[in-house]
């Protein structure tokens, strides 16, 4: 099983930062999460990929959306995955999901089968 756990959304002006953070548990986490990432969806929109990590090499990669502007990282000894949001726009406005990966995929937007609850995060303009 796997439990992930997101916390840090909120509400900020545009221009502003946010940090989330995802705590992730379980046995078959430990063993078979092979990588993390964060999605989003928007009222009226499909859920959509922000960014994902490789579980042990690191390797990070982003939606040309939020390029430049975001940062994921993860911490192995902890569990933990987080996405530093700076820059923010009204359009980042969205429920932001943690998400792990137990499954082989050729491409890092992909395979993704275990969720967290949402937090959601709200830029003012």
């Amino acid at each position: 099983q796997v439990q992930l756990v997101e916390s840090g959304g909120g509400l900020v002006q545009t221009g502003g930062s946010l940090r989330l953070s995802c705590a992730a548990s379980g046995r078959t986490f430990n063993i078979y999460a092979n990588a993390m990432a964060w999605f989003r969806q928007a009222p009226g929109k499909e859920r959509e990929i922000v960014a994902g990590i490789t579980r042990y090499s690191g390797i990070a990669n982003y939606a040309d959306s939020v390029k430049g502007r975001f940062t994921i990282s993860r911490d192995n000894d902890k569990n933990t995955v987080s996405l530093q949001m700076n820059s923010l726009k009204p359009e980042d406005t969205a429920v932001y999901y943690c998400a792990a990966r137990t499954s082989a995929s050729n491409e890092w937007y992909l395979g993704y089968n275990n969720w967290g609850q949402g937090t959601q995060v709200t830029v003012s303009s």
